[in-house]
Formats: C-alpha cells, sequence, structure tokens
C-alpha cells in the first residue's frame, strides 16, 4: 500500500474544493487534492454548467420557433425549427469537457498532486484512497472535507427507469412529451421551463402553497406569468404519491384531497440537494453536526482541529460561488494568513425565464433587522435597453434604512438580470448607501441603469418614472 504525506489534503474537487487546492498551491503549501469523479464536482459536470448550457439552447430554439411563419414583432420570418437533442447534450458535453480539463490543468500549475478515488478517514489526520491501481494511504496535517452534495430522493419516488433526477435530465438523448415536474424550487423550474421551450408538456406539483418559496411572492410574479404562457400547469398544494401501477402517470394528492394522475414519460424529481455525508468514514471522526450538515465556524473549522469543511457539505447556502470563498479562505489560513469569513451578501440566482436575483435582505427581513426602511422599485418597461430586447417584464428593487440610507438588500428579475449580481453584491459589500448608487454614472442603454434609478426612486426623485 502507497503511502503519501503533504501539509494539506482536500477531498472533493468541486468549486470549493479545487479553488482551495489552487490557493493553497499558489500560496507555497504542498497540496494533495482527492477527487473519484472529475473535477469541477456537481456543479461543473452535472449542476450550473450544463444547466445553464441547456437553458441557452432551448432559449434558442423557442426564439426561432417563434419567428416560424414571421408572426413575431421584429419581421423575422424562419422556416419551423427542429430539434436534435443528442447534438445540443454533445455540445453541452464539449463544454464541460473543456472547463474539466482548465480545472485539471489549474491544479496542475499550482503544484497540487491530484488523486482519482474514492477517500475514506482512518483517522483526523489519515485517509486512505481507493484508486484504480490499489489503496494509497494520504497523511496531512490539516484536511479540507469539501464533498458536496448529491440530489435528494424521495423514498415513494425512487430514481431509476422514468423517475429522474436533474443529474439524468441533463443527459436525456430526446425530449419528453410529457414531463411531470415534483418540487417547484428553482431546480425545477429551471429545467420545466426549459424541457417546455423545446417542446414537452409538463406540469409542476409543488406541495407548498407557491413556487420559489425562498423568493417573496412580488419578485416571483413575472416568473409566474411566464410559466402560464409557456402552457406549463402548476399544481400548487399538491403532494405526489408515486408511480401508477403501469409506471406512465404520477399519481398526485391535490390541495383539496382529491386524486389525481399526471400523464408523464419522465417524471423529474427537484425536492432539494442532501449533504454528501456517507460512505467516507464520518464515523472515524465524530465531527459536531447540525442536522445533516458539518458544523463549522467562521473560519469553516470543524469541531475537530486540523479538520475543516467547506461548501454544501456545512449548510445553506448550498452556492457554488459561497463554497469557493470558503475554500480560498481555508487555503490562506493554513498558509498562516489571518482571514476571517465576515460576508455581507451572498447573491443567489435563480435561472428561470426571467431570472431572479437577491442579494442582502429582503423588504420583510430589513424591517424586521433596521424597523423603518426605504424601498426603491423601477420597473424594466421604462428602461430602454430591456425595451430593445423585449424584457420589459421585470424590475430592480433597493431596500434601504431610512434613517442612514444604508443599502440592506438588492432584488432584480427580468432578462439577463443574472449579469447584475456583481454589482448588487459589491454594493452591498462596500457598504453603500442610495447617494452612492444615486451618484454613480451608468452606462446607458443598459439594464443596469435600473439599479440607478432604483436607488433615485427610494430618494424620491426618479428621472424615468
Amino acid at each position: 500500500m502507497k503511502e503519501i504525506s503533504c501539509k494539506l489534503l482536500v477531498i472533493g474537487a468541486g468549486p470549493g474544493g479545487y479553488v482551495c487546492a489552487i490557493r493553497a498551491g499558489q500560496l507555497g503549501v504542498d497540496t494533495v487534492i482527492v477527487e473519484f469523479g472529475k473535477p469541477g464536482g456537481t456543479c461543473l459536470n452535472v449542476g450550473c454548467i450544463p444547466s445553464k448550457a441547456l437553458i441557452h439552447a432551448a432559449e434558442e430554439f423557442e426564439k426561432i420557433a417563434h419567428m416560424a411563419g414571421g408572426k413575431g414583432p421584429l419581421g423575422i420570418a424562419v422556416a419551423p425549427p427542429t430539434l436534435d437533442l443528442t447534438k445540443t447534450v454533445a455540445w453541452k458535453d464539449g463544454v464541460v469537457s473543456r472547463l474539466n480539463s482548465g480545472v485539471a490543468g489549474l491544479l496542475k500549475k499550482a503544484k497540487v498532486k491530484t488523486v482519482q478515488g474514492w477517500a475514506t478517514f482512518r483517522d483526523g489526520k489519515t485517509v486512505e484512497v481507493e484508486t484504480e491501481t490499489g489503496s494509497q494511504v494520504i497523511r496531512a496535517e490539516a484536511v479540507v472535507i469539501a464533498s458536496g452534495s448529491v440530489p435528494a430522493e424521495l423514498p415513494f419516488l425512487p430514481f431509476g427507469g422514468p423517475v429522474i433526477s436533474s443529474t439524468e435530465a441533463l443527459a436525456l438523448s430526446e425530449v419528453p412529451d410529457k414531463l411531470a415536474v415534483v418540487g417547484g424550487g428553482y431546480i425545477g423550474l429551471e429545467l420545466g421551463m426549459a424541457f417546455a421551450k423545446m417542446g414537452a408538456k409538463v406540469a409542476v406539483v409543488e406541495a407548498l402553497p407557491r413556487v420559489l418559496a425562498q423568493y417573496d411572492a412580488e419578485l416571483t410574479r413575472p416568473v409566474l406569468k411566464r410559466l402560464g404562457e409557456l402552457g406549463i400547469e402548476v399544481m400548487l398544494g399538491a403532494k405526489a404519491k408515486g408511480l401508477s401501477t403501469k409506471g406512465d402517470a404520477l399519481m398526485v394528492e391535490t390541495a383539496d384531497g382529491k386524486n389525481a394522475k399526471i400523464a408523464a414519460d419522465r417524471v423529474l424529481v427537484t425536492v432539494g440537494r442532501k449533504p454528501l455525508t456517507e460512505g467516507w468514514g464520518l464515523e472515524q471522526i465524530d465531527l459536531d453536526m447540525v442536522g445533516k450538515f458539518i458544523r463549522i465556524d467562521d473560519q469553516c473549522r470543524t469541531s475537530m482541529r486540523g479538520i475543516y469543511a467547506i461548501g454544501d457539505v456545512t449548510g445553506e447556502p448550498m452556492l457554488a460561488h459561497r463554497a469557493m470563498a470558503q475554500g480560498e479562505m481555508v487555503a490562506e489560513i493554513v498558509a498562516g494568513h489571518k482571514r476571517g469569513w465576515d460576508k455581507r451578501a451572498i447573491p443567489a440566482i435563480c435561472f428561470t425565464d426571467p431570472e431572479l436575483v437577491t442579494a442582502g435582505l429582503s423588504p420583510d427581513e430589513a424591517k424586521a433587522l433596521a424597523g423603518e426602511i426605504k424601498i426603491g422599485h423601477f420597473p424594466f418597461a421604462a428602461n430602454g435597453r430591456a425595451m430593445t430586447r423585449q424584457g420589459e417584464d421585470g424590475f430592480v428593487r433597493i431596500v434601504a434604512r431610512a434613517d442612514n440610507h444604508l443599502v440592506l438588500g438588492i432584488q432584480a428579475v427580468g432578462q439577463c438580470v443574472s449579469e447584475l449580481a456583481a454589482a448588487f453584491g459589491l454594493a452591498l459589500e462596500m457598504g453603500a448607501r442610495l447617494e452612492d448608487i444615486a451618484g454613480t454614472i451608468h452606462a446607458h442603454p443598459t439594464q443596469g441603469e435600473g439599479f440607478q434609478e432604483a436607488a433615485l426612486k427610494a430618494l424620491g426623485h426618479a428621472l424615468h418614472v
């Protein structure tokens, strides 16, 4: 059995793990990273990147479909389009492959040793890795657990056959005629809307009174409107019960307690994700837990000295950019730098149609914290750039303290608003006030002007609404 020793061992090469390893390598820390799959983790391989590729393809197909017959307002006429999903998936896989190679190259450039295989803890300083060439023991002074998460499964709808997770949905060879989506969160709606644009008849089953429950009703209203335009049936307060006897339909208990059957070629279960804490010897190191998640402090330290945990395995928000920021911080701590975790805001994006962005506090959260607040609301219907790209639905909203105008939260819904997330996050991190945003010259014509106008509206003198 081979043995190697290192300063830092990172378990998992997802966004948090590979960023941690690269930064540690840059700082001269002798680092080993272990990954049983491809570099990039869920996000790069079966999550963020491939889903956005599929969403983009669906949007392009729908645009062309609307142009068929010259019925669209732009005066463009084309023949009715066809979609070869096999080619679409192959293109998506090509994007993923290039990024896989990029991550591997960056790890090599930072002089990080990569071990392919499944790691299991022997104790707090030692893991055993099952590789293709046999077992390898790795001893490290510090260990970072970045094992990520996996799709949550329902006991009465186990994955297999017609029941699929987001992973299988991103690798289908053809568009299902009828798709039932269990779960009206961001994953279910992102993929459900994409398949609807590609021609599937989609039904969404959500147990709660509304979809996208983590966002406020005002923010999600344009998305609900778009669901209707796409012909997506949304069943609220409804509970999935299992497959029909023939396996060709989803059995549902409706909000009024009646039984219903939704015909479906595929049933996509998107009821959240769970941390990957099983199968790698967690019981050997006896870490403190918070429910299913590993407990950490503001420096991502666990209850055992020398062991850190980052990313999805540590709880919400399960976002790749949160894991990356944690990974960079931990690498610098291991290298002897003074670092802490004090983030004012971690932006979250929902890539539905239209897109949603939130950063900081919602109006209700801000009221609970600060009391009296000011809200600036600017509609994209009054924004020239949004109008020229047929994206008038939506708005930018700023929430600030009433006394000193400190910005507490920023939200937006509309086409391409995901690209405003960086500006929103920066404003919050820098402690911007309404006057700072209102006084910053924003380029024209851009949707970013809506950010400035929302600040002006909160101050009582909006210019374009």
